[in-house]
């Protein structure tokens, strides 16, 4: 198999709100998948069809080789999944949280607690194992929710956000575990709001903006899209931040609004004077620049927002 997950033309409907306008999406079997947007973009939209918990209006999905709506078991069967909030039962202890989901999935009592003591060694929660997961902290409880969606083995891994609200300590532990689990050869889709996770974790990415596949590639294939450098501008006060806006209006440009800077995409040291130039002439003064390669940040924010830029201005 190829692909271990397809998706062709999928669409989602809540009333008058389209949460997926007809996405296509093919994953390679043992690789990372990275989908950025913000929220409401429809990332977890689509992890919903993908992993049956939600029916598309229309189009066509399938996981493992699976049609996710025809064949809804044994799709289950292949994935697992976890969510955007850790899913543990706090009154378990963790070695009793993934013994009791290798029960449910039919797994004998002694497979279920070889398993659970497996698992706990992998995920460095041997030592905590037998303490109630509710005394767990942040990283530990997203740990032992990752544990516990493995213990049916399964070939494609569905991770919604996993590291939302961690530290940064607790974040790379987890990156960690991703990684290991893709050496061995599992597919992981994995939804996310950080860039670096990206950047580090997948072989290709996905970029989603209200309901759609705006962008995909490798991290240097989409970086390459924004040009060879940025220019970075910036302003020291709201005034000058929306006159530069209006008079900087281009193709590409991302602009932050909270910390008065704009991205002018660049493709050399010989871009900087023209855009210098044209602020002077309007009058706008600026309180920094810097000329840098792109970053994931830059395409992310070129794709998902330029178009609102004068608008937020005005």
């Amino acid at each position: 198999m190829s692909h271990a997950i397809t998706a062709t033309a999928v669409t989602q409907d809540f009333g008058n709100v389209h949460a997926l306008r007809g996405v296509d999406l093919e994953i390679a079997a043992g690789t990372v998948y990275a989908l950025l947007g913000h929220n409401g973009a429809g990332k977890t939209s689509l992890v919903n069809i993908l992993t049956t918990l939600a029916p598309p209006a229309s189009g066509h999905a399938a996981v493992a080789g699976f049609d996710v709506v025809r064949n809804p078991k044994q799709v289950r069967s292949k994935i697992g999944l976890t969510g955007q909030f850790a899913a543990v039962d706090a009154d378990l202890t963790g070695r009793e949280n993934i013994h009791m989901i290798g029960r449910l999935l039919g797994l004998s009592a002694r497979q279920s607690r070889d398993g659970a003591a497996e698992l706990l060694a992998r995920f460095s929660l041997t030592e905590a194992g037998d303490r109630r997961a509710g005394t767990y902290s942040g990283g530990m409880r997203r740990r032992l929710d990752l544990a516990a969606s493995l213990v049916g083995k399964p070939e494609v891994l569905f991770l919604d956000e996993p590291t939302t609200g961690l530290d940064p300590s607790a974040r790379l532990e987890l990156w960690e575990v991703i990684e290991h689990l893709v050496d061995g050869g599992a597919t992981v889709l994995l939804t996310t709001q950080y860039l670096e996770e990206a950047d580090r974790l997948a072989h290709r990415i996905g970029v989603m903006n209200e309901g759609l596949m705006v962008a995909e590639g490798t991290a240097a294939e989409l970086k390459s899209k924004v040009g060879g450098h940025v220019v970075q501008v910036g302003f020291a006060t709201d005034s000058e931040f929306s006159d530069a806006l209006r008079a900087l209006e281009r193709e590409g440009l991302a602009a932050d609004f909270p910390n008065r800077t704009i991205n002018v995409p660049a493709h050399g040291a010989s871009d900087v004077a023209p855009i210098v130039r044209l602020l002077d002439d309007a009058g706008i003064g600026i309180s920094g620049l810097e000329l840098r390669e792109p970053t994931l940040d830059d395409v992310y924010f070129a794709l998902t927002s330029a178009p609102s830029h004068l608008d937020q201005a005005r």
